[in-house]
């Protein structure tokens, strides 16, 4: 998949593609099935399939002073959507020029005349331009005097009606429902970031962790839960079983949450490696002990429970 920043990067055999839009935050069975559809459709005709995105989320451009809410981080979404199989992935820098341009010229300036689009597919929900003044009714108007196609596509919904979205992942997370949060991704919900060093009261108490800074993410509920861990090995990600604590850290009086992450079964400096983290199972809810001691043997009952989890290779969910 080749990745551009700007659309006049756009090299000339890849014009006349089929370009899927949204910000696909997360990438979730939903956004799926519009790049699927998109490149569904490229293939049909012989052409290359495109998606294109923003970054920041606008939503954080027109509202800074929110809480982190990004579902995967930029480097997380590329390589997501790369897995789609598209031929170009366009990232567009989301500020003041993108914010401020009308609906009519996104079409004319971007799509016709920067990308020469031959089909456009989307979510039925999809809105651009200035003020969210562009829909797909109008969209399709734009199109038709144009010379490019627009397919919209339905919501994708869960057995019990529930719409897939990112909202839905976000509430999830946020109840510690890492087993919701997985079904509509249609894969477990994960942090990346790179290791930094903390206080190392883990390897004090004989549990040495890989502290991750979990950025500017959502956030799940605190407490314990059991996961892999992810490493680059020469290119290639290599997965070993875990358990993290992300939160506070109450027992020892801190502040700030951080994702503490204790690989079962091996020791070894991670210190400014990338470590990806999937979270397939809550264990417990955050909780102050009365001392090292309490706290020890609590960390030992939770890897027993992360091994019962990873064992099985289900997600599963406690309250």
């Amino acid at each position: 998949m080749r990745l551009i920043r700007h659309c006049h990067e756009v090299p000339p055999f890849l014009r006349g593609m089929v370009i899927a839009l949204g910000n696909f935050d997360g990438v979730h069975r939903g956004h799926r099935a519009v790049i699927g559809a998109a490149l569904d459709q490229a293939r049909s005709m012989g052409r290359a399939a495109a998606v294109m995105t923003f970054d920041p989320h606008p939503r954080r451009y027109f509202r800074p002073d929110l809480p982190p809410f990004a579902l995967s981080s930029l480097r997380q979404k590329v390589r997501l959507i790369g897995e789609t199989g598209v031929d170009l992935l366009c990232v567009l820098r989301f500020g003041q020029v993108l914010a401020g341009l009308k609906a009519e010229d996104f079409v004319d300036t971007v799509l016709v005349r920067d990308l020469g689009v031959s089909g456009v597919v989307v979510g039925d929900d999809y809105a651009f331009g200035k003020g969210r003044a562009g829909d797909v009714t109008l969209l399709r108007t734009l199109a038709s005097s144009r010379g490019f196609s627009v397919t919209s596509v339905a919501p994708v919904c869960m057995p019990d009606g529930t719409i897939c979205s990112s909202t839905a992942v976000r509430e999830a997370l946020s109840a510690g429902d890492v087993e919701g949060a997985a079904a509509f991704l249609g894969r477990p919900w994960e942090l990346e970031g790179r290791v930094c060093r903390g206080q190392a009261r883990g390897r004090v108490l004989g549990f040495p962790t890989a502290n991750v800074d979990p950025g500017a993410r959502t956030r799940p509920a605190r407490g314990v839960y059991a996961v892999r861990a992810g490493l680059d090995h020469d290119g290639e990600t290599r997965w070993y079983d875990g358990v993290a604590n992300y939160g506070t850290r109450p027992t020892f009086g801190m502040t700030g949450d951080v994702l503490e992450v204790h690989l079962l079964d091996m020791n070894r400096d991670l210190y400014g490696q990338r470590l990806r983290v999937q979270l397939l199972g809550r264990i417990r809810p955050e909780q102050a002990f009365s001392g090292p001691d309490a706290l020890k043997a609590r960390i030992a009952a939770d890897i027993d429970a992360a091994r019962i989890i990873l064992a099985r290779g289900a997600v599963n969910h406690t309250a």
